[in-house]
């Protein structure tokens, strides 16, 4: 009984931590409403007013989610400093009240000053942030000067009170949230593993949506390891470490998406390239009902059952003989005599698995520590030794790139200060003429729409979802206000429903973000006494505007067109392409040892804001279809070079350790037509005049000639790997041409 109930415990655990990593958006939802409890709580003892309580509520929601550093001690120094900002902005806020043209000019110098202080970093950016959102907060209840000091008190207490809940309530050290996205990785990881169980036995009518099971399985596990990698120097205890963890967690990802695409192969007319679907509604792969007959797929179903335990089974109950009877037999299959009988599609699935369980232990060392070895088998005798190897090479050794720093308004914080400034100044002016008392919330939104975005086009997509999430949310305000009535305490109840709601929705959906806002709004303004009908639809009203706005100011002042934005960044992805890839087959060719990892993550990031930049050519509501289409097919593309570039950075780093792994010189001859090619690509995406081509020819093995003199085979299990590889990527590299326009042609001779 007691082990049913500890089994639906750690069940309930991992689905937990694979839906939130780290616990990161549970503990900014439990954080921001115990902060505003604790301070609704304190200022109700000394009976202050309803206007001031929500005052104190809005100050302690400000003061808890600015603070943005990992470590506790910057996070007090930032949180000490708010304090003074926050009370300065408070008090000028309601100085100038009366002063209309002065309080809007301090109001735009205030606007700039806060996006331009990001530049010096979360700091920079938590006091601009304080600063301006306690401003908006006297405005929003109405601010006297003879109340002053009611609204200082309220304010101290919200920070006092967000102090308390942060550090002893609350707390989240970067070694905790660490461990946390460790096991969310492990969770996801066999999530992964089970999704790939499904394929095994999906049927045709199955196939479409475990296919994309798959895909979105892969991205989560992927993106565990991208936020692993954020938070690996603070985190843990030396470089060492960090390195070693980098390694473990990249090789088990690497594995478990290599697995994926040796199923898909198996049961496949044609080999997989990648589960990255390049087109909306692109068919599926031909499959047939199993990869194999008979004994074959049971025992396929039997070892993924038993890899998925050997990722999920706690540190503290992995010993004993069965289990290490599952890791001894699925290891063994990293040697050819340990194969069962079946086609080479199947086999290969085999050795996947072997790999797959190689990485899963080596991950577990490296998280869990050294693990039990007295029912070791020679298999997994050796995979420990190439493991301790591996370990031993690590070199802690970084040196910081330096990035070439742009100025003047060139400067992203400046053109960003200017721009808001400018569209701030339209929406305080178009505001006015809407509502004398509520001209800010058309501020308010010029202001959000410019937080986190870098074009013309995010802004457009920001603004829109931001005005749905409003328009939504005020239908809600209607309906809970109309609940709530004059309950006060209820009121204030549903609001910190609300205010959680919204934190732990935020980094899913920024509409559904916008509706809790707004519904949280409507309740607040039934607190003040102010709600109303014409209120909320003036809020819509005066959101439409702020957006609008914001719009303007970006496509005319300082404009970064989203085509330009793109540009840049695909330039950027394609950099980091050429150098994971020449690295790797460089150091798989007999060249120095290279940072493979850590170029293969500047990889993954670049891809990734790529991605986001490329959202509002791909959203839904994009009249420009064919565009669409293009971003949509190119940044697939990409995610396949991504894929194959991660491989051979991963097989090259264990070069250096791994026996079966030899440098093969002839490799750094093959790589040459793909790192012309992927050139070629970029220098006609940096200016479309350039007369540039991308050049085909024989396959990348057929580049390989056997070295007679020297005794060397055409190439051995490793080297076809590796081949396969960079294959994959020149037929991708030569695909990504078509779509950015750059000609194609045979070799010139």
């Amino acid at each position: 009984m007691k082990a049913a109930g500890r089994s639906a415990r750690t069940r309930l655990r991992d689905r937990v931590a694979a839906s939130d990593p780290g616990l990161l958006r549970l503990t900014a939802g439990l954080r921001t409403v115990g902060a505003i409890a604790l301070t609704l709580g304190v200022l109700a003892l000394f009976g202050v007013d309803v206007k001031h309580l929500v005052a104190g509520a809005m100050a302690a929601m400000v003061a808890t989610f600015a603070i943005r550093e990992k470590e506790p001690g910057p996070q007090a120094v930032t949180l000490a400093l708010g304090l003074p900002v926050a009370l300065a902005s408070v008090s000028l806020s309601t100085l100038l009240t009366s002063w209309v043209v002065v309080g809007d000019a301090f109001f735009v110098v205030l606007i700039f000053s806060a996006v331009f202080v990001r530049r010096f970093g979360d700091r920079g950016t938590a006091l601009g942030l304080i600063g301006f959102q306690v401003y908006f907060v006297s405005l929003f209840v109405g601010g006297k000067v003879s109340g002053l000091p009611g609204l200082w008190a309220a304010v101290a207490v919200a920070f006092a009170s967000s102090a308390v809940v942060r550090f002893g309530v609350v707390p989240a050290t970067p070694a905790r949230i660490l461990g946390l996205l460790r096991q969310a990785f492990r969770a996801r990881l066999a999530q992964l593993i089970a999704t790939q169980l499904d394929l095994l036995d999906a049927g045709p009518d199955d196939i479409d949506k475990t296919l994309e099971r798959l895909r979105d399985g892969t991205a989560r596990l992927h993106e565990t390891a991208l936020m692993i990698q954020s938070r690996l120097d603070e985190g843990t205890p030396d470089a060492s470490t960090a390195r070693l963890v980098q390694r473990r967690i990249a090789d088990a990802e690497i594995a478990a998406e290599r697995l994926g695409l040796l199923l898909l192969t198996a049961r496949s007319a044609e080999r997989a390239d990648t589960l990255t679907l390049h087109l909306p509604g692109a068919p599926a792969p031909a499959v047939g009902h199993s990869p194999a007959p008979g004994e074959a797929t049971e025992i396929l179903r039997r070892d993924l059952t038993a890899l998925r335990t050997l990722v999920l089974r706690p540190p503290a109950e992995a010993r004993g003989t069965a289990l290490s009877h599952l890791r001894n037999r699925l290891l063994g299959y990293r040697d050819e005599e340990n194969l069962p009988e079946a086609t080479a599609a199947v086999q290969d699935v085999f050795r996947g698995i072997g790999e797959t369980a190689r990485a899963v232990m080596g991950l577990r060392i490296a998280l869990d520590g050294p693990q039990d070895e007295s029912d070791d088998s020679p298999a997994t005798a050796r995979s420990r030794e190439e493991l301790d190897a591996e370990d031993a090479a690590i070199d802690a050794g970084e040196e910081a790139a330096e990035e070439e720093e742009e100025t003047g308004l060139r400067r992203p914080t400046t053109r960003a200060a200017v721009q808001v400034a400018v569209g701030s100044s339209l929406a305080i002016v178009g505001g006015e003429f809407l509502s004398s008392q509520r001209w800010y919330w058309a501020v308010l939104t010029c202001w959000i729409v410019f937080i986190n975005t870098a074009s013309t086009g995010e802004i457009l997509v920001k603004g829109y979802r931001r005005l749905l999430g409003t328009v939504l949310g005020v239908v809600a305000g209607i309906v809970l206000a109309g609940l709530v009535g004059n309950h006060t305490w209820t009121a204030f109840g549903l609001v910190l429903v609300l205010i959680f709601a919204m934190f732990y929705t935020a980094p899913l959906s920024y509409t559904l973000m916008s509706f809790f806002v707004t519904a949280m709004l409507g309740l607040l303004y039934t607190l003040l006494h102010t709600y109303s009908m014409s209120v909320l639809l003036l809020r819509v009203e005066e959101t439409a505007l702020g957006a609008a706005c914001g719009i303007v100011a970006a496509a005319l002042v300082l404009p970064i067109r989203t085509d330009r934005r793109t540009n840049e960044l695909l330039g950027t992805v394609l950099e980091r392409l050429t150098d994971v890839t020449e690295g790797a087959v460089d150091q798989l060719s007999g060249g120095p040892e290279a940072d493979l990892l850590d170029t293969a993550r500047e990889l993954d990031q670049a891809l990734g804001d790529l991605r986001a930049a490329t959202q509002p050519l791909t959203h839904p509501i994009t009249p420009l279809r064919a565009r669409r289409d293009t971003a949509q097919y190119v940044v697939a593309l990409l995610e396949t070079c991504a894929y194959h570039a991660r491989s051979l950075a991963a097989t090259a780093e264990l070069l250096p350790t791994h026996p079966s792994i030899a440098a093969d010189p002839r490799l750094r001859g093959a790589v040459r037509r793909t790192v012309r090619n992927i050139e070629a690509i970029a220098a006609h995406v940096a200016d479309d005049s350039a007369a540039t081509q991308v050049e085909t020819g024989p396959s990348i093995a057929s580049l390989l000639e056997p070295d007679t003199a020297a005794g060397i085979p055409r190439y051995g299990r490793i080297t076809g790997r590796v081949l396969r590889h960079l294959e994959r990527l020149d037929e991708a590299v030569v695909g990504l041409a078509r779509p950015l326009g750059v000609s194609v042609g045979a070799p010139q001779r």
